[in-house]
């Protein structure tokens, strides 16, 4: 499957446990809701959050070529953040979108990770 269709399954996919996880966790209130997925959701989080998993060794080898795989693809980038960040937030919503279809249980284990 075409790397940038991963990767628009996997925001989809990404930003549904974020919002499943802040209402789980006693937001009610629309905004607040908002305020607090953006530290999740926004390309620098996301990141931020790959490089995390990356050295604390939670990414395996496999996943890590489907990242690069999804980092290098070809699109046009939001100019509110800069190319590499991007590209980063880019590769991880395809290894969850990659795994949503594929390993829904991983796709758990690297989310409980995001998420505590």
């Amino acid at each position: 499957m075409n790397n940038l269709v991963l990767a628009y399954l996997g925001d989809a996919v990404y930003e549904l446990y974020v919002r499943e996880f802040l209402i789980h966790n006693g937001l009610s209130k629309v905004k607040d809701l908002q305020n607090s997925a953006v530290k999740y959701v926004s390309a620098e989080a996301q990141a931020n959050i790959l490089e995390e998993l990356i050295n604390n060794g939670i990414i395996r080898e496999e996943e890590l070529d489907i990242i690069k795989r999804g980092r290098n693809a070809h699109s046009h980038y939001n100019k509110s953040t800069d190319i590499i960040t991007y590209k980063k937030s880019t590769g991880f919503e395809t290894l969850i979108g990659y795994l949503y279809l594929n390993n829904r249980d991983r796709l758990d284990e690297i989310m409980k990770e995001v998420l505590e």
